[in-house]
């Protein structure tokens, strides 16, 4: 039964959460922004060398440190479509954009718990490999 007491006392004890997660959302929320104003498009076409591995490798890792919303990833990705990188590394980089999310680690951390958020981070990341992969291997586009 909900009484005015518990009632009382949940709403102070989220209060309380979220005067201490406030400046880690927003610490966050800075970081996603500068990643992906400071990195120039045209940085990527120099780490990507045509090798199925090591560009979904390269796609994967730069994917999950510059996380971010899918529609700008989906922008990103055609740029980089454009400039002649592999379709395998821009599903990698898309995927690792939107599902691992290196720069909201820290909020993940606080808010769910450090393992599970480690965890999540690297299943996603590993997945994200895989799928482009896959991906690349289904559609007959190698």
């Amino acid at each position: 039964m909900i009484t005015k007491q518990r009632l009382e006392s949940a709403g102070v004890s989220v209060l309380k959460s979220m005067k201490m997660s406030v400046p880690v959302l927003i610490g966050v929320i800075l970081l996603i922004s500068l990643v992906t104003n400071l990195v120039p498009k045209k940085t990527f076409s120099y780490l990507f060398r045509g090798n199925l591995i090591t560009d979904v490798l390269t796609g994967g890792v730069i994917g999950s440190v510059a996380a971010g919303n899918p529609l700008t990833s989906y922008v990103i990705g055609g740029e980089l479509l454009k400039q002649g990188i592999s379709f395998a590394a821009v599903t990698a980089f898309i995927l690792g954009w939107v599902t691992v999310g290196m720069v909201q680690l820290p909020a993940e951390s606080l808010m769910l718990g450090k393992k599970f958020a480690l965890v999540r981070n690297g299943l996603s990341f590993l997945m994200a490999l895989v799928i482009a992969v896959l991906t690349v291997l289904t559609l007959g586009v190698l």
